[in-house]
């Protein structure tokens, strides 16, 4: 793991935020945040389960949003840092990770924009027409 992540017995600690592990194990979310982490050593990760904004049974963890400023992404255009991403992620998009809305930037480029817009209101399955 990371520097800055650190692993206590029935809890994990990552940038000053304390996790919870569900039976012992990691979310899906805290796997990814964990794997990005050690891949990327980002500047700034936040991952946002987004499941419940979705047609999915409570609890889910299917649709997540990622924003994340790495130096790892300076000289790589979006599609280059997406694909480094998934390449990361493989593990977790093969299993029950439906979507991944990913905001990828340089330090730089973070500290102009400091920000990722809000994810749409989803408007399929279910949610369609109401």
């Amino acid at each position: 793991m990371g520097p800055n992540v650190a692993v206590v017995i029935g809890s994990a600690v990552a940038a000053g935020v304390m996790i919870s592990l569900v039976g012992g194990q990691m979310t899906i979310q805290q796997q990814i945040e964990s794997k990005l982490d050690e891949a990327l050593r980002p500047l700034s990760l936040t991952v946002e389960n987004e499941s419940h904004m979705h047609s999915v049974p409570p609890n889910s963890e299917t649709h997540f949003k990622v924003v994340i400023a790495s130096t790892e992404f300076e000289g790589k255009r979006a599609v280059q840092r997406h694909q480094l991403v998934y390449s990361i992620l493989v593990d977790e998009m093969a299993g029950g990770v439906h979507a991944l809305a990913l905001h990828t930037y340089t330090p730089e480029e973070w500290s102009t924009e400091g920000n990722a817009p809000d994810s749409p209101n989803c408007m399929g399955g279910s949610k369609a027409g109401k």
